[in-house]
């Protein structure tokens, strides 16, 4: 048997009729860029995460980067974020001409601690002590609801509110996940979501949407999104090509209804793994914090006693896929060697990067292969 680690083929089946209709109707309508089914979508997220406005641009990363510049956090500021992320949260802050400056991860969520977020901001870290951080310079807060589920958003909203902080939800992995009742991208000041392919809701190409309450962000939003234009060849500011295809909006559209269906499906396959997996003493399961909806963007296992490489090449052999997301942390990355940072500086991160790996979690997996995969893992790591 062959189980690959997402099959988008299977997806795009269960629903053709629904996807070709769609893109149909926009080559026939040829409104490309910005077309109605973009603020279609833009009203349908919005009322889904319980914001007021949403703004789609053309990527996760770009909602990141619009959301950075509309909140006026430049060059020379420094935004707090975690090291344990795909590359595009720091990549966004380094971007806008700002510092990304790293805080470490709980072991079990693998999301930002807020304990050593307020340990910097109230200058008990080695940040100020050996990097000379000014903490007046500090704008904003990016923590990640990474693999699906929400960081610990009550502490860090009143950290942020005490030092007078934005707080940017990097929400890319998280559409659908909730916090104490509260959908991911409507706690922040801005919520960025990724319609990448491989997502919980993905596009056929890039795309992104930022979600936030405040009407003043939407309306700069939008101009940043248009080389900072409000009316043509008129520019208020130097912003960015940044739309979402008229196409993908029809696409995401069109797969939209499916969401909450596609989630509660992935959860279910991760009760599935769990329960055949949670006897075997060098596997750690997923952890679900109280009070929070996983979505499951991804089912990352913990690997112990350095057996993760040995079992990713043994599951690969059996025709199992399966990924590790991520093998360095983002202050180790040589890009960022500017930043100072040293080897042990966030040991948490740097285990969890040596020990995770995630396995398919796709919501048209069947049984027999979530337990093709179990099978094969307890063959390694216990016969």
């Amino acid at each position: 048997m062959k189980v690959p680690l997402l099959d988008l083929n299977r997806l795009y089946n269960s629903i053709k009729e629904e996807i070709n209709k769609a893109i149909e109707k926009v080559l026939i309508s040829q409104h490309f860029i910005l077309g109605e089914e973009v603020k279609q979508l833009e009203e349908k997220i919005a009322a889904y995460c319980g914001t007021r406005y949403a703004v789609a641009c053309a990527s996760g990363t770009d909602a990141l980067l619009l959301s950075l510049r509309s909140l006026g956090v430049k060059r020379g500021d420094f935004v707090i974020t975690t090291p344990f992320s795909f590359f595009a949260t720091a990549g966004a802050i380094h971007n806008v001409g700002a510092i990304p400056i790293f805080v470490d991860i709980k072991p079990d969520t693998y999301n930002i601690d807020p304990k050593q977020i307020k340990d910097l901001l109230d200058k008990k870290s080695f940040h100020t002590k050996r990097l000379n951080v000014e903490i007046s310079r500090i704008k904003a807060i990016i923590p990640v609801h990474l693999y699906g589920q929400m960081a610990d958003m009550d502490p860090i909203n009143n950290i942020a509110k005490e030092y007078n902080l934005d707080v940017i939800e990097d929400a890319c992995q998280a559409i659908g996940a909730e916090y104490k009742s509260k959908k991911a991208g409507s706690i922040g000041s801005t919520g960025c979501f990724s319609f990448f392919p491989t997502k919980n809701l993905g596009g056929y190409g890039d795309g992104g949407i930022i979600t936030t309450n405040r009407e003043e962000l939407s309306l700069e939003l939008k101009k940043l999104r248009v080389h900072g234009s409000e009316r043509d060849y008129h520019h208020l500011s130097v912003g960015y090509n940044s739309r979402l295809d008229t196409i993908q909006a029809a696409v995401l559209l069109a797969e939209f209804p499916h969401l909450d269906d596609w989630n509660k499906k992935r959860q279910e396959n991760a009760k599935i793994y769990s329960d055949l997996l949670k006897d075997i003493e060098e596997i750690d399961c997923p952890h679900v914090a109280g009070e929070h909806k996983h979505i499951f963007h991804q089912y990352t296992i913990r690997v112990k006693n350095n057996k993760r490489d040995k079992l990713m090449g043994f599951l690969t052999q059996k025709g199992i896929g399966n990924k590790i997301y991520y093998p360095s942390p983002l202050h180790l990355q040589e890009c960022f060697n500017y930043l100072s940072y040293k080897q042990r500086d966030f040991p948490v991160s740097e285990k969890a990067a040596e020990e995770v790996l995630s396995l398919p979690i796709f919501p048209e997996l069947t049984d027999e292969e979530i337990e093709y995969v179990c099978d094969s893992t307890k063959s390694f790591l216990v016969d």
